[in-house]
């Protein structure tokens, strides 16, 4: 691994442990010329995951932008950010393994809702909000009642 300071080639691992549930493995490093540290991340490469958006179009699945939507149903929630990482790796895998390589936006917002609705319901709520685009205060009314009284996402289409 080249040094990113001095460009060296020859770096030595200091420490590896496993990240992601086993999924990547972190490796701090130092130069053996002038002494920077530094951390990297080795992961599987796996074959790309698509995503066929409403209007047909594909594009690469991004984890991050994932994170960042759940992130943002969480703010200001109790929830640790290791839960939230833990969570949307638990989307990426099923998806990776129902998806045969293509997989819909409206399946991951359902798993993602899936998620949150487990970990915090405040923050399915906002995450509902947007991904079902809530017109009226009914829209959340319905979904409350919905929480409220224990119902299942999949028979009511909430």
């Amino acid at each position: 691994m080249r040094c990113p300071n001095c460009a060296e080639l020859d770096t030595r691992v200091l420490d590896s442990r496993p990240t992601d549930d086993g999924q990547a493995i972190r490796r701090r490093r130092e130069c053996p010329v002038c002494q920077h540290r530094f951390t990297t991340y080795e992961r599987i490469e796996q074959s790309p995951l698509v995503v066929v958006k409403k209007d047909g179009r594909r594009e690469v699945f991004d984890r991050q932008k994932v994170l960042n939507g759940v992130l943002t149903a969480l703010q200001k929630r109790p929830i640790p950010l290791a839960v939230a990482e833990q969570m949307v790796s638990e989307v990426e895998r099923e998806l990776r393994q129902n998806g045969g390589g293509e997989v819909s936006s409206a399946d991951i917002g359902e798993r993602v809702m899936a998620g949150l609705r487990r970990i915090d319901q405040v923050a399915y709520i906002r995450f509902a909000s947007v991904y079902r685009a809530f017109e009226h205060p009914g829209g959340f009314r319905e979904m409350l009642e919905h929480l409220e009284g224990g119902g299942d996402d999949e028979s009511s289409g909430l």
